[in-house]
């Protein structure tokens, strides 16, 4: 991908857009991912409102992308979002439930040496 990137200055108002209008793909990796790991697309889809970001990778290999926590009724998760400003879409990546090994209780913050 050559040139600049584009980047928003609130990239996370623009993937709640994109979730809330259903502007969303869905990777292989992902769709492969999610029963395993206990995980649905309604889950995701259900949380958009708690969406935080909690690290940011402006120059990941193919699109920025955004590390999310989320949280439901009954528990929290993490999402990687990649986003296509020029697009108009998002597409999520991989999503997971994070492990107290590697997170924090804030499950916002790594565990060091993670």
């Amino acid at each position: 991908m050559g040139g600049t990137r584009q980047v928003l200055d609130d990239p996370l108002k623009f993937i709640q857009e994109c979730f809330r209008h259903r502007r969303i793909l869905w990777t292989y990796h992902v769709n492969m991912r999610l029963e395993g790991r206990f995980l649905t697309r309604d889950e995701i889809l259900g949380a958009v409102e708690s969406f935080q970001i909690i690290e940011a990778y402006p120059e990941d290999k193919y699109l920025p992308s955004y590390l999310v926590l989320a949280k439901n009724e009954s528990s929290a998760f993490h999402a990687l979002i990649a986003v296509d400003f020029e697009g108009g879409n998002v597409r999520i990546v991989t999503a997971y439930r994070p492990g107290r090994e590697q997170w924090m209780p804030d499950l916002m913050t790594r565990r060091k040496g993670q």
